[in-house]
C-alpha cells in the first residue's frame, strides 16, 4: 500500500522535499509581495529572497525525472528554463528603473511559475495530490 499525506511526502527523495517546500515558500512570499507597499526597502529584501528562492525551485527541477517525456525531461523543465530567463530579465527591468516590466515578469512568473504549475502537481498521481488528498 502506497503512502498518503504527510507519509508520502516524507518518503519522497530530500531534493523533492526541498523543491516543494521552498515552491511553497515562494508562492507565500509573492504573495506578501503583491500585498505591500512597492518600492520599500523591506520589498527589495523580500524581492531578493524571492528570487533566490525561486532560482533554487528552477534549478533543482532538473534532477527530479519523474514525469519524463522528452528524454529525463518534460515540459516543465522548459518551464524551468524560461522562469531562469525572466527572473533574470525582471531583475534587470528593476534595476533599469523599467518598474512596468518588472511589475509584469513577476506576475506572470507568479501566476506562471507558481500558480498554474503548482496546480498541475495536484494532478492524480502526483506527490502533492497524494499528500493533500490521498492515493
Amino acid at each position: 500500500m502506497a503512502a498518503t499525506g504527510l507519509a508520502a511526502f516524507t518518503a519522497a527523495s530530500p531534493l523533492i522535499q526541498i523543491h516543494a517546500v521552498l515552491a511553497g515558500v515562494s508562492i507565500a512570499l509573492g504573495g506578501v509581495q503583491f500585498a505591500m507597499p512597492k518600492g520599500t526597502d523591506i520589498h527589495r529584501l523580500i524581492g531578493r529572497f524571492w528570487v533566490g528562492i525561486m532560482a533554487i525551485v528552477a534549478l533543482s527541477s532538473f534532477a527530479i525525472h519523474k514525469m519524463q517525456i522528452i528524454g529525463p525531461f518534460s515540459p516543465i523543465h522548459f518551464l524551468s528554463i524560461f522562469v531562469l530567463i525572466v527572473l533574470y530579465r525582471s531583475v534587470q527591468a528593476a534595476r533599469r528603473g523599467d518598474i512596468a516590466k518588472h511589475r509584469r515578469s513577476m506576475i506572470l512568473l507568479y501566476i506562471l511559475g507558481l500558480i498554474i504549475t503548482g496546480g498541475f502537481t495536484l494532478l492524480p498521481g502526483r506527490l502533492m495530490h497524494t499528500v493533500l488528498f490521498g492515493g
